[in-house]
């Protein structure tokens, strides 16, 4: 559904502009209807269509809310969750803590994930990349038994 990577700006009242590609497919799969929330791992957000996100967050629901871990990520996923709409002009408003949470600034990459769309500060985009790409390479040799039978 979501691939590949843009440019975006972020307006002074925090709101960003989804690219017509992506607009089109949120209006067609949840009526311009969205859910962002926090990524754990990185200092991202991730954008879901409504649709997509209510299967993400039936997951979650359905974990164990007594196993710790699991706890962690309900409330942290779901407990960041803003529901968002497309404005007429495809804008969404970031709510400030969304934006807080990762260093969201006038520069913005958003890269395409499939269900999803992560959406990142330009600086620690760029930064993150580096730190990949110097890394990646030993890592994947070192666990190349996980891409057995991959080829791109």
């Amino acid at each position: 559904m979501f691939r590949g990577i843009n440019s975006v700006t972020l307006d002074p009242k925090g709101r960003m502009g989804l690219p017509a590609r992506h607009r089109e497919t949120v209006m067609v799969v949840s009526e311009g209807r969205i859910v962002i929330t926090i990524d754990m791992r990185e200092s991202c957000l991730l954008l879901y269509p409504l649709s997509e996100w209510e299967a993400v967050q039936a997951k979650l629901e359905g974990l164990s809310n007594i196993n710790s871990q699991a706890r962690l990520l309900q409330r942290l996923l779901i407990g960041h969750a803003a529901d968002l709409e497309l404005d007429a002009a495809g804008r969404l408003l970031l709510p400030a803590m969304l934006r807080d949470y990762a260093c969201l600034d006038k520069k913005l990459v958003l890269v395409g994930q499939g269900n999803k769309i992560e959406i990142w500060s330009a600086d620690h985009w760029q930064q993150q990349l580096e730190h990949w790409r110097a890394e990646g390479a030993s890592a994947m040799s070192e666990n190349s038994q996980l891409f057995d039978g991959l080829s791109v």
